[in-house]
């Protein structure tokens, strides 16, 4: 079957562009035959995505139009514009769609695969309605659907959290007199959660050493993450050239590329390389035959976080870690830190971690010879003992 989303795009130097004629009922209404301008991406997923909103919205725009004009009497309205309809019939559905192709623009797969996946729920349990046809029963009946399904509070939270976003962004974009029954949800947000506890010291020397023994892709981006604290995504979905030994202090470039986007602003960073990260930095470029820096797991367009979790906290659990992951070493990272007394501003600044107070976003931040000091005493208390 032929996506017809396709008949609507073209790309220029790699850039997909939206393309659709205005039609000749509604041509009074723009200055141009032609609706056309660049949807800002490479990417052909995110391109399918914007270009199927972009026809949602223009068919109910244009469909209220033509409704508002047929509309007897209606040269008599004191203004057309003041009287926007609160009966719009917007399923959840497609106000997710909306919901994505505005607020996911730049963000990664995850965030898409969190709002799909909120919608199966939601479809699954309560069925695919108008946003003004939900009831506080209804949200109820969800809320049970998913204490059912036995998720952790925090989850259901997480989940809850994009249900409300959806309803509030499509409210505001339309001006309809929604009730969002889906806040103020009684719940255990508790239930189930567990706390992750950092990788000990003894572990993570016994991690590392297995990596420098195997010596292959996987254990550099393991022996990576364990000096650098760095997400999985971040690490996984880096570029060869976005590390820099020819730097006087060593260090991996954090930045957001096509195929993996940063969690938030504060996550473009510079981490001095040192320890096994410096270890497993130089055995990338020495051994790598791509551009990408772990190319099991990037294509040009995605980089596949999940599997790589999947294969490495296996591998963790089989080297006797009990159940701690790669996100372990982060946390682990952070108590590093604070046993030699680093501040807390330049521990956020190495992680990544948003900024606590206003001041903090002034300026360029510490140096990067400045924050290699403090790395390079994690690294001397880890090699003690």
């Amino acid at each position: 079957m032929v996506d017809q989303n396709e008949a609507y795009t073209f790309q220029k130097r790699g850039v997909f562009y939206f393309s659709k004629r205005v039609p000749s009922d509604l041509k009074d209404l723009y200055k141009v035959k032609r609706l056309t301008y660049s949807l800002k991406t490479k990417c052909p997923k995110l391109a399918k995505t914007q270009v199927r909103d972009a026809i949602h919205k223009l068919a109910l725009y244009w469909n209220k139009v033509r409704m508002d004009n047929e509309l007897p009497c209606s040269q008599f309205l004191v203004s057309s514009t003041n009287n926007q309809s609160n009966d719009l019939s917007i399923k959840f559905t497609e106000a997710a769609h909306l919901y994505l192709g505005s607020k996911g623009k730049h963000k990664g797969v995850t965030f898409y695969n969190s709002v799909q996946r909120v919608t199966r729920y939601i479809i699954s349990s309560i069925g695919d309605k108008n946003l003004a046809s939900y009831t506080r029963a209804n949200a109820n009946s969800f809320r049970d659907y998913l204490l059912k399904r036995k998720l952790a509070g925090s989850s259901i939270t997480r989940i809850l959290a994009i249900v409300k976003a959806i309803f509030n962004f499509t409210k505001n974009e339309y001006g309809l007199n929604l009730k969002n029954h889906f806040s103020g949800l009684q719940y255990d947000r508790f239930a189930r959660v567990g706390s992750r506890e950092p990788i000990p010291i003894d572990d993570i020397r016994a991690i590392q050493k297995r990596c420098i023994e195997i010596d292959d892709e996987l254990r550099w981006l393991v022996a990576l993450i364990s000096d650098t604290g760095m997400r999985l995504a971040e690490a996984t979905g880096l570029l060869v050239e976005d590390i820099k030994l020819e730097s006087e202090v060593p260090f991996v470039s954090v930045q957001s590329h096509p195929w993996r986007q940063l969690k938030t602003m504060g996550s473009k960073r510079d981490i001095p390389l040192v320890g096994k990260a410096l270890w497993s930095a130089n055995r990338i470029k020495a051994m790598s035959e791509s551009k990408f820096a772990f190319p099991r797991y990037n294509t040009s367009t995605f980089t596949s976080t999940n599997t790589a979790s999947a294969s490495l906290n296996k591998w963790l659990r089989s080297e006797g870690v009990g159940q701690h992951t790669m996100h372990s070493f982060r946390h682990s990272l952070r108590d590093r830190l604070r046993h030699v007394a680093c501040p807390s501003e330049i521990t956020d600044q190495i992680g990544g971690w948003s900024n606590k107070t206003v001041g903090q976003s002034y300026g360029n931040g510490y140096r990067l010879c400045d924050l290699n000091i403090w790395m390079q005493r994690l690294v001397w208390n880890l090699s003690k003992g």
